[in-house]
């Protein structure tokens, strides 16, 4: 009798894992629109500074460059791989803008800046797609150089600018909109179109999925690789310059809050870290989501110290959720 009890809960035991699952499967799916919209609602009724047109604006100026960079390293992450580089370019550009605009005035130089940028993409995406060095020490590895030559070039020291021209990028408005905010969206919809709408887009997730299956079927995996670090590196140029021109300095850094921060909003948003899924909407909601806990805290009074406590937990969180799906599947 007790064989037979014991046969029963065993039988019934996949069933209780498989409803775990799928609840969890939800979770990951809808949690971020959910999590967002609730935050905006809670904000909104708590702080009168909150909802107003000013507010609302500065949040997403200052989520801007971050958000560029997560967008792109979104389509990285769908392909299976990691750009840890993408902050240490990011930085990189001002670098290059603000040592070059005497000589050559601001839009060149910048514009040169985010080709340097580029290119440092490039470098990345053969060194992985090509030599097959693993992204995550690659990236760490060029992340560390591209640090160093910015302490090179700097002496550490910063380079400011005190032409107004620019500060055209970072600071103009159009409609009442900064630059910065246009250019996000408009890099937001143009990764989401590649995403979701063309054949590279369907090819970045058949690679993050199953690279060899994809090989097999006839599949550039390595110049699919090679183009989604081309487009971080161009990501990350353009961030770059528009916190440069915002901020008229060109500053030696590591980069490693920048990446930290698009990386974030990419896997709270629900983009898989393991590759093979996700989308541009998500990371969006990613970023806003991250955004309105920095800036909802800051107009509560909540000490720096807890805001950091929470959003990594909430990162772990979203990384174990989007483990425990996988890995049943």
């Amino acid at each position: 009798m007790s064989d037979t009890i014991a046969g029963m809960e065993d039988e019934h035991a996949p069933l209780r894992y498989s409803g775990v699952v799928s609840r969890l499967t939800i979770l990951r799916e809808y949690a971020i629109v959910v999590s967002t919209v609730v935050l905006f609602l809670v904000l909104t009724f708590t702080s009168d500074v909150f909802f107003t047109k000013l507010n609302l604006l500065n949040i997403l100026e200052q989520q801007a460059p971050v958000g560029i960079v997560a967008f792109a390293l979104t389509l990285v992450i769908i392909c299976g791989e990691f750009d840890l580089a993408a902050g240490a370019v990011f930085v990189l550009t001002g670098i290059v803008a603000t040592r070059l605009h005497a000589e050559l005035g601001t839009y060149p130089a910048l514009l040169i800046g985010i080709a340097v940028a580029t290119a440092c993409g490039a470098v990345n995406g053969l060194l992985v797609a090509y030599v097959k060095v693993n992204s995550f020490v690659c990236t760490l590895a060029t992340s560390i150089i591209v640090f160093g030559v910015t302490l090179a070039v700097t002496k550490g020291k910063l380079i400011t600018i005190t032409e107004r021209s620019y500060g055209t990028l970072g600071g103009a408005k159009l409609f009442g909109v900064k630059y910065s905010i246009w250019i996000m969206l408009i890099v937001g919809l143009l990764c989401g179109f590649v995403l979701s709408r063309t054949k590279f887009g369907r090819r970045l997730f058949a690679v993050g999925g199953n690279p060899e299956a994809a090989r097999l079927s006839g599949i550039n995996v390595r110049g699919i690789k090679l183009a989604a670090f081309v487009i971080s590196g161009l990501a990350a140029g353009i961030g770059g310059a528009i916190l440069s021109s915002r901020t008229a300095v060109g500053q030696p850094d590591n980069g490693i809050r920048i990446v930290f921060g698009a990386f974030a909003a990419v896997v709270v948003g629900g983009t898989s870290a393991a590759g093979g899924r996700g989308a541009i909407w998500r990371t969006a909601l990613g970023v806003l989501f991250l955004a309105l806990i920095t800036n909802g805290f800051n107009l509560l009074g909540v000490d720096i110290y807890y805001q950091q406590i929470i959003q990594g937990l909430i990162i772990l969180l979203a990384v174990s959720v989007d483990s425990l799906t996988r890995t049943s599947q």
